[in-house]
């Protein structure tokens, strides 16, 4: 009898599907049966990395970034309602899913109507507190209405210091019981000759995604570097073009991505969280610019610059400069924790 459980990344950039691949491979080593749940670029991703996964489309976010980070805000309440129908609407898929056969679990990353009170539920978040600006404790006070309709909290962070994501996942008067699992990342550190000098590294929602790659190729077209782009847009097929000293991909997976990353010397990217998680355990140099406006990415890329750790810098500020004084910086490096999947999934054996 398979032991089906539900696993739902939001379509939100990449790193909420990334960060579910260790997740998924653990689920397939204890025995589960993982039916793949999302949309968009995220589900076209995972459906690359596991071809032979069922897959199910949930309604669409249709989530857009404001072109000025200074609208970001504005940009994200005119986008309120139709979240709120996206809730609603993957809800209903959702119950049409469990219908079809008898699930043990659903696991959701961030996807606030993946839940059913007749299955154990789980959700996957690292943001106990929403920064906002100035609306913070509404933020996050909606953020966990929504959290404590599941049945169990997932941080993939350390409990302690020190750890990666500060007060995103550790908040001053938590209000909500969680489990740290740890930092989580699909890759594996390898000490690989370095062929690339520069490494970038994309994804995110649109315009900003688009913005950022036209600014850093009018940026490296004066270098004289080895430079490899991943831009992040996931495609039928696999497609690499080569200007110069530029390779540019349109996007890599799985074991062709996790190379790249290790044999490149810098990476350049966007500060969400995922890739925070998985430059750490690459133990990569990086520099950080965050995508204008999210408060989120601000805060994380900050905080690692005040801990000297790694550089960065606003979109519009980044010139080749920039790099001068990166190895002032100590860069990013493992938490080694082992995660008892047995355990925690154990959870899922209740039913």
């Amino acid at each position: 009898m398979n032991k089906k459980v539900l696993i739902a990344p939001l379509n939100w950039g990449l790193g909420h599907a990334t960060r579910c691949i260790p997740i998924i491979n653990a689920l397939i080593g204890q025995g589960f049966d993982p039916v793949i749940a999302s949309d968009g670029a995220a589900l076209s991703l995972l459906r690359k990395e596991f071809p032979t996964l069922q897959t199910e489309e949930l309604p669409s976010y249709n989530i857009e970034y404001a072109k000025k980070g200074s609208n970001f805000k504005l940009k994200m309440l005119l986008n309120s309602p139709k979240i709120a129908h996206a809730i609603s609407a993957e809800k209903k898929a959702t119950k049409k899913i469990l219908a079809s056969d008898d699930f043990y679990g659903i696991i959701s990353d961030n996807r606030m109507g993946v839940r059913n009170k007749r299955v154990p539920s789980v959700f996957i978040t690292h943001q106990l507190t929403v920064l906002s600006g100035k609306t913070t404790s509404i933020s996050t006070k909606l953020h966990n209405k929504y959290i404590k309709k599941f049945d169990v909290c997932w941080v993939p962070d350390m409990a302690d210091d020190p750890n990666l994501s500060g007060e995103l996942g550790h908040p001053k008067k938590p209000t909500i019981p969680v489990t740290y699992l740890g930092p989580l990342s699909r890759f594996n550190y390898q000490n690989l000759p370095k062929k690339y000098d520069i490494m970038v590294l994309l994804s995110g929602p649109e315009p900003q995604r688009t913005m950022l790659e036209e600014k850093l190729l009018q940026e490296f077209e004066k270098s004289d570097k080895e430079i490899v782009f991943v831009r992040g847009v996931i495609e039928a097929s696999h497609k690499t073009y080569v200007k110069d000293n530029i390779t540019i991909h349109n996007y890599l997976t799985g074991t062709a991505l996790e190379n790249t990353i290790n044999s490149s010397n810098i990476i350049i990217s966007r500060s969400g969280y995922t890739t925070v998680m998985d430059l750490a355990k690459l133990k990569k140099k990086a520099f950080f610019i965050p995508t204008p406006g999210q408060f989120e990415q601000e805060y994380l890329a900050e905080r690692l610059t005040t801990k000297k750790l790694v550089p960065s810098c606003k979109q519009h500020e980044f010139t080749l400069k920039q790099l001068y004084d990166l190895n002032t910086y100590k860069g990013l490096s493992s938490f080694s924790t082992d995660i008892d999947y047995g355990e925690l999934f154990h959870f899922f054996q209740s039913k």
